[in-house]
């Protein structure tokens, strides 16, 4: 039988869980053995009698990895400890995030355990179930304007009282995927006046469906290619864009950046000039600080104050809101499985198998007994002498 192992996270702020009781019941059903830590889904108020309700074993707290399991299932980047106790030839599926954490990528080549990288999962139709990016970014969008609100000294609605009026927030958001358009939606909702701008001119009637006020610049001639994620822009653009939007940012009160990049730096859209014209009090959320932010100012895991401008730089954003958090990327992992596995010809037995033919698992798993498939991980592994 196809054994998965769900161990509770231990990175430091990771409160998201890798299967919950729906889940859970849903791959029973299909026939796998789900093993859990206990303790895993205590952040997302999961609780193990849930996970034994729904068919898994539940094992104790501090368990390693089971030597019979096939496939690991986690949030974040297995620590070099964790990967340790994973046996060989076992399938971790998690985000990898490998430019960041070489070591731990290394790690796992050596010890010919595969990796399959969330993060990496091809944006098609076929794929859209397993896009764990995009239902995190959602969160990510949401909880920014949240954090902005609690952050900033005003409201951000138009109220009229018998005091006088006050006028709403002026709010703008840089970058327009899945967290800018989810911020723009929020933002929206509590009344504030919101501009957005981003790289791809196209994404301005989605803008203007929301409520909100498009920036035009001026695109490169290149920027036809349609994605919900950035793409590096030439300097020009950049320069264009830093024309177009700093008088907008100068009158804001709030600035939320989510343009990221995978498995490269953040873009610099908020150079330290930028925040300074900013009035004192405004507040800007950078929820691209992991990947080096794209405010010159933030630092991650703190709220910097520059000449009165708040810049807040707490990182995985979507691991604040663990509950649907964990229940959207438990779903975005349910369909991964579904989609490796096959059933002997009982239809009562089914096993891992990976088609390196097919575009998804192709795209997705970056590392492979031993090989290290990604060609951007592959490079950064190199002057290592790690990748084969």
């Amino acid at each position: 039988m196809t054994i998965l192992f769900i161990p509770k996270e231990i990175r430091e702020g990771e409160t998201r869980v890798a299967a919950t009781p729906e889940t859970t019941a849903r791959m029973t059903k299909d026939g796998l053995q789900v093993i859990l830590e206990a303790g895993a889904g205590g952040h997302a108020c999961h609780a193990d009698d849930a996970f034994s309700a729904a068919g898994a074993d539940v094992i104790p707290a501090g368990s390693t990895c089971p030597a019979n399991a096939k496939v690991i299932l986690k949030v974040a980047t297995p620590t070099l400890e964790e990967i340790a106790s994973y046996p060989e030839g076992a399938l971790v599926i998690s985000f990898l995030r490998g430019g960041e954490f070489l070591e731990e990528a290394a790690a796992m080549q050596a010890a010919g355990i595969s990796a399959w990288a969330m993060e990496l999962i091809p944006r098609t139709t076929r794929a859209q179930k397993m896009d764990a990016l995009s239902s995190q970014a959602n969160i990510g969008g949401y909880k920014a304007v949240l954090l902005a609100a609690s952050t900033l000294g005003k409201y951000f609605p138009l109220l009229m009282t018998a005091a006088g009026t006050v006028k709403p927030a002026k709010v703008v958001i840089f970058g327009v995927g899945v967290a800018g358009l989810q911020a723009i939606a929020t933002a929206k909702r509590l009344g504030a006046q919101v501009e957005a701008t981003d790289i791809r001119p196209e994404v301005k009637e989605q803008v203007e469906s929301l409520g909100a006020k498009f920036i035009e610049v001026k695109p490169d001639e290149d920027t036809e290619e349609s994605s919900v994620y950035a793409k590096e822009a030439s300097e020009d653009y950049k320069k264009r864009q830093v024309e177009a939007v700093a008088a907008k940012v100068a009158d804001a009160d709030v600035v939320i950046t989510t343009a990221q990049i995978p498995g490269r730096r953040a873009p610099l859209l908020v150079p330290t000039s930028m925040v300074e014209t900013m009035k004192p009090g405004s507040v800007i959320v950078d929820l691209a600080v992991e990947q080096g932010g794209n405010c010159e100012v933030s630092e991650v895991g703190k709220n910097v104050v520059h000449r009165g401008v708040t810049v807040v730089g707490i990182p995985n954003l979507p691991a604040t809101v663990p509950i649907h958090a964990s229940d959207l990327y438990a779903r975005n992992l349910m369909a991964v499985i579904k989609h490796i596995t096959t059933k002997d010809k009982d239809d009562s037995k089914p096993s891992i198998a990976l088609d390196l033919e097919d575009e998804i698992i192709n795209g997705s798993l970056a590392i492979h007994q031993g090989e290290v498939r990604n060609p951007a991980l592959a490079e950064a592994l190199a002057p290592q002498g790690a990748n084969s």
